[in-house]
């Protein structure tokens, strides 16, 4: 990508000319926390209670046929892209993103969970997930990244903990991990205690080792570092952020969902003052009601009392630094992805930074016109009328 004025920036023979006279032209929002895979459970999880809601989830997908997450995970990249998203970071078992990502000509990093609390089952799952990256890898596009993901403290042994992150640094592949969302998995880390304890003693699955809080449990496993996107983090204390901090390890905020489940807001002002790498995301559709991440910049904006214009940095940049994309996508740079949203703000004042930001975050999603993926136009709103 080029930028500049026409005069500036020479025009080559082929390319279309757009005009958007009443339009603001930003960097395309990073979502850095999906499961595009249940984006069909929209309004069908209707649990607030976290772990009912997770059993929930879980039954239903257990009865979903790997053509359900295909769709699923289209109708989601698509959703993104209504709402001025260009990059997704996407977390599921099925791998569907990454066919979808890459056959739409979508651009994400997509991490393949493993999920086994019996520490009998690590090297199986291991196995499993080997494959799956394999797999994933031949099919995926040069736009499209392969992580993988121990889910989380309640899903994860602590050998299998161990055994993803050596796996991962071995292939050079990023990791995400859910990571102190909720007080249930405090209880389980930190003493024993709590629903998912009471899971893991009925299936007879040996305790966690208890640790101060579960940032220091996956520290002392070794999980923590510059390639890790911890999701979540609300429950995360000030030692911990200067733990996650020293790690220089990556944080995807979803302060949506953490309402929608009670788990209190992430500590997004601690983050910020510890110099942290922070994005935003929505998390699933069946938490929350749309997969438009701006709302999360909102929320950031409202929690934090940070100007527009920082928070709207956090959504772009700030997302595109904590996948350690920086170089190449996040704000509109020569040499970086044309990847851009489109808002038609008619009547603001386009020398008034501030207020140009203020618009930006306040808008209806209808302002969104146009949504571009290194150049190739994937949403246009006109289309749709």
């Amino acid at each position: 990508m080029d930028v500049g004025s026409s005069e500036s920036v020479p025009t080559p023979p082929s390319a279309r000319q757009v005009n958007w006279p009443n339009a603001v032209l930003l960097p395309g929002w990073v979502n850095l926390h999906t499961h595009l895979e249940l984006t069909g459970l929209r309004g069908k999880v209707p649990e607030t209670d976290f772990f009912a809601w997770i059993q929930h989830v879980r039954a239903v997908k257990e009865g979903m046929t790997a053509g359900g997450f295909f769709d699923a995970a289209r109708e989601g990249v698509r959703e993104t892209w209504r709402h001025g998203t260009t990059t997704v970071a996407d977390t599921g078992t099925s791998g569907a993103a990454v066919a979808v990502l890459t056959d739409l000509g979508g651009r994400g990093v997509y991490y393949q969970e493993a999920i086994a609390p019996d520490p009998e089952l690590c090297d199986e799952t291991v196995r499993t997930l080997m494959a799956h990256v394999d797999t994933l890898r031949n099919q995926a596009s040069d736009s499209v990244r392969v992580g993988v993901s121990p889910h989380a403290p309640y899903t994860v042994s602590p050998q299998l903990y161990t055994a993803v992150g050596e796996f991962a640094r071995s292939e050079g592949l990023p990791l995400a991990a859910h990571l102190a969302e909720s007080q249930a998995e405090v209880d389980l880390v930190t003493r024993d205690r709590g629903p998912f304890s009471d899971m893991w003693r009925e299936r007879g699955i040996p305790p966690v080792p208890p640790a101060r809080t579960p940032v220091e449990y996956v520290g002392r496993l070794g999980l923590l570092g510059r390639d890790l996107l911890a999701i979540h983090g609300v429950r995360a204390d000030g030692d911990d952020v200067v733990l996650l901090g020293d790690q220089d390890v990556a944080i995807a905020a979803c302060p949506r969902s953490n309402l929608r489940h009670g788990h209190g807001s992430p500590p997004l002002a601690t983050f910020i003052e510890q110099g942290l790498r922070l994005g935003l995301g929505t998390d699933s559709a069946a938490s929350v009601d749309s997969l438009d991440v701006r709302l999360e910049a909102r929320m950031a904006r409202d929690l934090t009392g940070l100007s527009a214009e920082d928070a709207i940095r956090i959504l772009t940049l700030g997302g595109a630094t904590a996948l350690g994309l920086e170089g190449e996508i996040g704000s509109l740079d020569r040499g970086k992805w044309a990847d851009i949203c489109v808002m038609e703000l008619a009547g603001v004042d386009r020398h008034a930074r501030e207020q140009v930001a203020h618009a930006v975050l306040e808008a209806d999603s209808s302002a969104i016109s146009t949504t571009l993926v290194g150049g190739r136009f994937v949403f246009q709103r006109s289309d749709e009328e």
